[in-house]
């Protein structure tokens, strides 16, 4: 669909694209915001290194593991160690608060937009930032949400009070046998609604997000929608990256833009009405944050492309 040339950088440097981007914001009349680990990562949500020994050094010196994600598939001989290390995962993930404040700096920025937003995260860190809910779709699942292992049927549980329970009495890494959650249905052992093989449950709760997502872009075709894409890397391109692509190419009046450090690109085909900038999302929020109001902006549509014209940036 989509040749394989694809542009790191525009012709325009990092401050134009700034006003681009604020620019395209301003003028839209939707936006569409599809988010990655790379957003997780700028909120601080780092799973090696410092913050990995904070929190699991126990675990590293007894089993070995070297980061948090390698632990989540670590073959842990019982479901009371097993549990011990994912209550401590989920807590620290899920319900603590963000280490850096970049998913209030977004709301700030399309609070009075009509958004939604799509994500492959599983931390809740939107809704926790106030986003809401009903504009949310979490496709991946939730830490905060269990499911039968089996599974045996279509259903999810929230485990906070669970989860909170297995760390108060955490004790040498292992939880007691009375707090393994088992599914109240058939009786297995429960995990975590994760999207990671085919026993994945998709319950009510996600087919009505999926529908509200499906309905939003439906009632939106034809608009000024920007396309905003924030921290997805190359594990999940069928989910945001590519279909964002294809209807910013498609739909006449629609932007794309992208903010990924390392990782901000987009094809050839949709370069004239792409914004992509190669930077921690949390600076380029800031950024465009602490550039005030936007006056005198022209967007018009030329062929398939949009040209960002006359773009004066007046600062607060």
């Amino acid at each position: 669909m989509f040749s394989k040339i694809w542009t790191k950088t525009s012709t325009k440097n990092y401050s134009e694209q700034i006003k681009c981007l604020q620019a395209a914001l301003q003028e839209c009349e939707a936006v569409v915001i599809g988010a990655g680990s790379g957003l997780l990562t700028a909120a601080g949500y780092t799973y090696t290194g410092e913050r990995f020994q904070k929190y699991f050094a126990d675990f590293a010196e007894k089993y070995g593991i070297r980061d948090m994600y390698s632990g989540g598939f670590y073959p842990f001989p019982t479901q009371e160690e097993f549990w011990g290390y994912w209550s401590r995962y989920i807590f620290i993930n899920r319900y603590m608060d963000a280490p850096k404040p970049v998913y209030e700096k977004l709301l700030r920025l399309v609070a009075d937009k009509d958004y939604f937003v799509i994500t492959t995260n599983v931390d809740h860190c939107f809704q926790k930032a106030g986003f809401d809910k009903k504009r949310l779709f979490y496709m991946q699942g939730d830490y905060g949400l269990f499911q039968c292992s089996e599974p045996c049927c279509r259903k999810t549980y929230d485990n906070e009070i669970r989860i909170r329970k297995m760390l108060e009495e955490h004790k040498d890494m292992r939880v007691s046998a009375e707090l393994i959650p088992y599914c109240p249905i058939c009786g297995k052992p429960m995990t975590m609604n994760l999207h990671c093989d085919a026993t994945f449950v998709q319950d009510d709760g996600w087919y009505r997000a999926s529908q509200r997502y499906k309905e939003f872009l439906e009632q939106h075709k034809g608009l000024r929608v920007l396309f905003l894409e924030l921290g997805v890397g190359m594990n999940t391109l069928a989910i945001i990256k590519f279909p964002f692509w294809h209807l910013a190419n498609e739909w006449e009046n629609a932007a794309y833009a992208c903010i990924n450090l390392g990782e901000a690109y987009a094809p050839e085909e949709i370069e004239a009405k792409s914004i992509c900038i190669n930077e921690d999302i949390g600076v380029a929020l800031q950024k465009l944050i602490d550039r005030g109001s936007v006056q005198d902006i022209f967007l018009y549509p030329q062929s398939t492309s949009y040209k960002f014209l006359g773009i004066y940036i007046h600062n607060s």
